[in-house]
């Protein structure tokens, strides 16, 4: 769909929240697209999802103070990826005017800006999370290759990370890495 910058200033909160600030922007633009009662669903780190399926997604680079927010958007065709579901805008009726989307898309990532600049995170925290994969969902954490860490999402922490509730009770704080929704863990 599109990339933007986002210059950090004295006072922001951390930078790494930022994916929360787009996460919150994807979902409310593409609700808008959406026939009730279906609901987009926000997956940690960078995914919104719709019946299981990828719809968006975001990724975020750092160079010092300036963080370039890239947000991909499925309106019309949803890429064929091995291994995941993926589903765009169209198969819920006519596809979005891509211009008319993005306009959209970024007033709503304005909008979300200045409540984290103005707010902070615990309020960005608490929305995230509810749209987000519900607590206790299955989830597999790992880098493709790698052995994945099975638990079960416990929320995210104060500073947005993902809390994820192991089988021996235990909770590991997971910072960054491939997040899937997993079966029974």
């Amino acid at each position: 769909m599109g990339s933007t910058l986002v210059r950090a200033r004295v006072g922001d909160p951390a930078l790494p929240s930022l994916a929360l600030v787009a996460g919150l922007a994807v979902h409310g633009a593409v609700s808008k697209h959406l026939p009730p009662p279906i609901q987009p669903m926000l997956k940690w780190p960078n995914d919104l999802m719709v019946k299981g399926a990828k719809i968006a997604g975001i990724l975020l680079e750092r160079l010092e103070d300036v963080v370039v927010v890239g947000i991909g958007v499925n309106l019309s065709v949803a890429p064929q990826i091995d291994g995941r579901e993926t589903i765009a805008l169209s198969a819920f009726g006519p596809s979005p005017d891509r211009d008319l989307f993005a306009h959209d898309l970024a007033a709503a990532f304005v909008d979300e800006l200045i409540r984290w600049r103005g707010f902070g995170i615990a309020p960005l925290v608490s929305r995230w999370q509810s749209v987000a994969h519900p607590a206790g969902t299955a989830l597999a954490v790992g880098e493709p290759g790698e052995p994945a860490l099975h638990g079960r999402f416990a929320g995210l922490d104060a500073d947005g990370a993902l809390l994820l509730g192991l089988p021996d009770g235990t909770t590991r704080t997971v910072n960054a890495g491939e997040v899937r929704l997993a079966g029974p863990a």
